[in-house]
């Protein structure tokens, strides 16, 4: 151990990187997979507790809020206290809170359980990332290894049905939250091991302005898209929270521009190549979390599939998407730069919820279903690895943590966009569906069906719109390349933190 000392080279940079990776996708797959985990115990959870239908959102929106609202500051606690203890203090807060919730015994514990995991979870998850940026720097490792961490961050929500299920359906509900304690007992004791603290030599003071500022923004925001999707937009409570948040996050902004040590340095997000891969990460959350809701919910009401089933119907898409992460990262990335990428994933993405947006009650899982998933897999696979690889290229050490943050930040933000919108326009297309048509027999699973596709269409606009600012966005491969030569010459002359075992 070591206390004051500086280093040229961050420590992760050692023989364990590739144990290092193991951990912290450990870590990313825990909290990515419980955005979808317990909608699938929500059904059971509910019948055990014996809450309304009304309350039944908290569950899910207490961890959003939360989590969406703090990230930027989790981040920028990682980056001044290191990221080590950041990522045990965080998984550890993530395992008590998921020992309390699987243990609740009502509706509130279970609530205050849910909102405790979303904070710990915004001080691990940045923590993960910025472990990963310091630890491999060399162009051809980080290929590697942030395909494998693209793969995660895009296909946990997948795994998140499949393992919801298979618990739901032979254990309890309870094992949905319980299941995180293996998670993290697992990456919690290989970080002990071999994860190294890092810090600052010189550790500047907190931007509590901006912190105050960013959060209360954030949680606006994120209450505001899922208050419209049980209240409706025209709610004055949806309007005044969007309002609020849009307003409070420009002041954020513009208060940043003026403090010596902001909570989100602006040149993170004013480069043009970091903010292009950013709004890709967002405009795939939001197709993600539709494709997650909406093919699950038609494959269970529409299809009859049991909630097993409805999960390993999504294995398909994830192995796509694990291919399409590491080929494209490895391969492609350091021969074509991102824009090609970018564009080509949203293009894929796009076509796949377009082949949805046909679907009908009678068609099968493997004509009507499997070749959407399928071309969504290549596309989100194309899209998320080399967007976050792009996302956190070249940030300065002492702000990795806040630029990783970001990332979620915009994912996180891109599903709380997604479900409220995608989720308000099914519902609107069903009512008025059913308003046209005289009731039947198959009139009911028809209207749902129908609500599905024109969400389904919807996001292929999205999909379109993004390729069309990653290609206008992105840097052509020539001024890509450049730029990675200069990052890694840069590379070879860090500025020195103090490393603490």
């Amino acid at each position: 151990m070591s206390s004051g000392t500086t280093s040229a080279t961050p420590p992760q940079t050692s023989d364990h990187r590739w144990l290092l990776l193991v951990i912290v996708a450990t870590a990313q797959l825990m909290v990515v997979l419980d955005a979808t985990i317990v909608n699938i115990a929500l059904p059971s959870a509910q019948k055990a507790l014996g809450f309304s239908n009304d309350n039944r959102q908290w569950i899910v929106t207490a961890y959003a809020l939360a989590f969406g609202s703090l990230l930027l500051l989790g981040g920028r606690l990682g980056d001044l206290f290191g990221r080590k203890w950041a990522f045990l203090g965080g998984m550890a807060g993530f395992a008590i809170s998921s020992a309390v919730g699987g243990a609740a015994q009502s509706f509130s514990v279970l609530v205050t359980a849910r909102a405790f995991q979303g904070v710990f979870g915004a001080i691990l998850a940045p923590a993960v990332l910025s472990t990963l940026v310091r630890t491999f720097t060399d162009p051809k490792e980080r290929a590697k290894a942030f395909g494998i961490f693209g793969a995660v961050a895009s296909g946990g929500g997948a795994v998140g049905l499949v393992l919801g299920g298979v618990l739901t359906e032979y254990l309890s509900w309870r094992w949905c939250l319980y299941v995180n304690l293996a998670f993290a007992a697992l990456a919690g004791l290989g970080a002990l091991k071999y994860m190294q603290n890092e810090r600052p030599a010189v550790r500047p003071p907190i931007d509590f302005i901006g912190v105050g500022l960013a959060s209360t923004g954030l949680f606006a925001l994120v209450f505001g898209f899922s208050r419209a999707e049980t209240a409706g937009w025209s709610s004055p409570v949806t309007l005044t929270a969007l309002a609020i948040g849009v307003v409070l996050l420009t002041v954020f902004v513009a208060a940043e521009r003026k403090i010596s040590n902001p909570l989100l340095p602006l040149k993170i997000i004013s480069d043009r190549t970091r903010g292009g891969a950013y709004l890709s990460v967002g405009i795939a959350g939001i197709a993600i979390f539709g494709a997650f809701l909406f093919l699950a919910y038609y494959l269970q009401v529409v299809k009859h599939f049991s909630p097993v089933s409805a999960g390993l119907a999504f294995l398909p898409m994830m192995a796509c998407i694990f291919i399409a992460s590491t080929s494209s990262n490895i391969l492609l990335l350091p021969r074509v730069g991102p824009r090609v990428l970018l564009t080509t994933g949203m293009t894929l993405g796009g076509l796949g919820m377009l082949y949805l947006s046909r679907l009908s009650p009678s068609d099968s899982y493997v004509s009507g279903v499997l070749p959407g998933l399928i071309l969504l897999g290549f596309g989100f696979g194309s899209i998320m690895a080399p967007a976050i690889s792009t996302a956190t290229l070249g940030v300065a050490p002492k702000d990795a943590g806040v630029a990783s943050a970001m990332v979620n930040t915009m994912q996180q933000i891109g599903g709380s966009v997604g479900t409220a919108v995608l989720s308000t326009l099914a519902a609107s297309a069903t009512a008025t569906y059913l308003s046209h048509h005289a009731g039947g027999s198959g009139v009911a699973l028809a209207a749902a069906t129908h609500g599905y596709t024109v969400a389904f269409a919807t996001a292929a606009g999205l999909f379109a719109l993004g390729a069309f600012m990653a290609f206008f966005l992105m840097p052509p491969r020539r001024v890509h390349f450049e730029r990675q030569q200069a990052i890694n010459l840069a590379a070879q002359h860090p500025e020195p933190v103090a490393a603490h075992a």
